[in-house]
């Protein structure tokens, strides 16, 4: 049997670690071997560490809870441990920018959860099953980082994996305009309710800065490599509303969309349906059998009973229906920690993996 890769976590001990941790337990590619955080916590068990702020809703895997924490700023010590590390490092953005480049260089691949490096032009930003070719772009970054095996992949924000796959398998219909409001849940902001009781019974009508990233990532996602660059596309035009509500997990995400050639209802179900990436056709081991999945109940897609379906990596739409002012709408869904923050980030790894791009030190 081929032997494990080993894996760092950066930032392991706030929620999006947490969420690696927990996703990765028993991978069959990958064993977590070194877990690091703020000097803070650097010296403790991982158990001591995280404390009472485990927020998982399954138990602390037993192989980390006496493994040590160690800081994160010490970065020979952690890269010499490891083969690659995701990071979900709580920082300023300069801050995270230039730590992850310090592994880089080291030679570690890093795979990011983080937005710092989303518009860096020649760090790729993947939803492994829309735009892998984007990791072409790696070899240009290589060569302004010095390095032969260390790079940076990061991966786009939560919220627009819950529309962005639905637009892209319909893409030959040539879309021009979208309108998307968003539901974001709690854990989004790394809460959950025990530690955010004001969230209980509100809404809160902004979530800083995701308006714009809602609006722009699926634009470079869309985008082109050229000259060692991500380029973004030009369309279709994107506009959106973010809203905090009190949900635990899961994005849901009302969108109106205008086509240059409107399709048909069928066609596009037929597109949804039939959509499938490059995970799908490797079987990689955190894919979806099926990525996107449309649910015929009015009543559908539901938070509470479809975020955890095809292991939380699946996308769902629902009550698809013509408009009056735009030509189509409907209602999505994705896990925003699962398919949008670790889970994305692990599948973009595992893809990594496949192409002979992340190997043993």
């Amino acid at each position: 049997m081929e032997q494990k890769l080993r894996v760092g976590i950066l930032g392991a001990t706030g929620m999006v670690g947490q969420r690696f941790i927990s996703l990765l337990e028993n991978h069959p590619w990958f064993e977590v071997k070194a877990v690091a955080a703020s000097p803070r916590s650097a010296g403790k068990t991982y158990e001591e560490a995280v404390g009472g702020r485990w927020k998982m809703t399954t138990p602390m895997p037993e192989a980390v809870k006496n493994m040590i924490v160690l800081n994160v700023n010490e970065v020979e010590a952690v890269a010499a441990q490891v083969d690659f590390v995701f990071s979900a490092v709580d920082m300023t953005k300069d801050e995270i920018k230039a730590i992850e480049e310090a592994y880089a260089k080291t030679e570690t691949p890093v795979v990011s959860n983080n937005s710092a490096h989303r518009w860096t032009p020649d760090v790729p930003m993947i939803v492994p099953e829309l735009n892998p070719e984007h990791l072409e772009v790696i070899e240009a970054q290589k060569k302004r980082l010095g390095t032969t095996k260390g790079f940076i992949v990061v991966k786009p924000n939560c919220s627009i994996q819950s529309y962005t796959p639905m637009l892209h398998a319909l893409r030959e219909f040539e879309p021009t305009v979208v309108v998307a409001t968003t539901y974001q849940a709690i854990s989004g902001a790394g809460k959950t309710f025990a530690d955010w009781p004001e969230m209980v019974d509100n809404v809160i009508p902004y979530i800083g800065g995701e308006e714009e990233k809602s609006e722009q990532e699926p634009l470079r996602i869309w985008g082109k490599v050229e000259n060692g660059q991500i380029v973004k596309a030009e369309g279709p035009v994107i506009t959106t509303q973010c809203i905090r509500v009190p949900v635990s997990d899961g994005h849901t995400a009302a969108v109106f969309m205008s086509f240059k050639k409107k399709p048909t209802k069928e066609e596009i179900l037929d597109r949804w349906k039939n959509f499938k990436g490059i995970p799908q056709e490797l079987k990689l081991p955190s894919a979806p059998d099926q990525f996107i999945t449309y649910l015929e109940e009015e009543n559908r897609p539901q938070t509470k009973l479809d975020r955890d379906s095809e292991k939380g990596m699946g996308v769902f739409a629902g009550r698809l229906r013509e408009d009056k002012v735009y030509d189509w709408k409907f209602v999505g869904l994705s896990h925003n920690t699962k398919r949008g923050a670790a889970g994305g980030a692990v599948l973009t790894a595992e893809l990594l993996k496949a192409k002979g791009m992340i190997t043993a030190k």
